[in-house]
């Protein structure tokens, strides 16, 4: 079942969120290189460097590194590297405690996107592997495994479960409607960077979101 309503994803460490909201944007990774905002890089680089050159088969001429990712679900797999803390590949060692998730609403953002002329895209599985699927239709949506995003014990659906929303060079910030996060210490955190801000995203404590 494709749950409804449907929200997507996007995890940044806490100490991202003054650049986010100064910009006004989430940015790409290939954005992100161009503009260096100050705060912590969660991600693999090897990985980040290969979505660079993958394209969409959507838009050949699009990359998975020139678009915004989001999961379907909170609690990733990538968000388990992070709480692990010993993949060879993974230079940031902080732990789970000090990410936020960003949620925003599937088919806002996808009306925003529409109305920006802006390209979107979801894949079937890892867009930072060397294969995948994606599509341009919500109707497709049906072709992601929704079981496996939604299983907490992913250990036989990892591909699926690693689907993503890809939305092209940036997010608006405006677009995030809550904040989850692990404990309360980050709660506050987020609440006082958020305290003179115009849009005010709700922050939850969502230890269910977090290994």
């Amino acid at each position: 079942m494709i749950p409804d309503p449907l929200k997507i994803y996007h995890i940044v460490h806490v100490d991202r969120l003054v650049s986010i909201i100064d910009d006004g944007y989430l940015w790409s990774d290939a954005e992100i290189i161009q503009r260096t905002p100050p705060g912590t890089t969660i991600g693999m680089s090897s990985i980040k460097q290969r979505r660079l050159s993958l394209p969409l088969s959507s838009y050949p001429d699009l990359c998975v590194g020139d678009c915004v990712p989001f999961y379907f679900c909170p609690r990733s797999i990538m968000l388990y590297l992070i709480h692990q803390a010993n993949h060879p590949e993974l230079a940031y060692r902080g732990g789970q405690g000090p990410i936020l998730h960003l949620e925003a609403d599937l088919r806002a953002t996808v009306a925003w996107a529409n109305a920006q002329t802006t390209r979107w895209a979801f894949t079937l599985s890892n867009a930072g592997a060397y294969y995948f699927e994606d599509r341009k239709d919500l109707a497709r949506l049906s072709e992601i495994d929704w079981t496996a995003v939604q299983a907490r014990d992913w250990r036989t659906h990892k591909e699926g479960k690693q689907a993503e929303f890809l939305l092209e060079r940036c997010c608006p910030w405006e677009l995030i409607e809550r904040i989850g996060v692990q404990s309360p210490r980050v709660s506050q955190q987020a609440n006082d960077i958020l305290r003179h801000c115009r849009h005010r995203p709700t922050v939850e404590y969502r230890p269910d979101w977090y290994y």
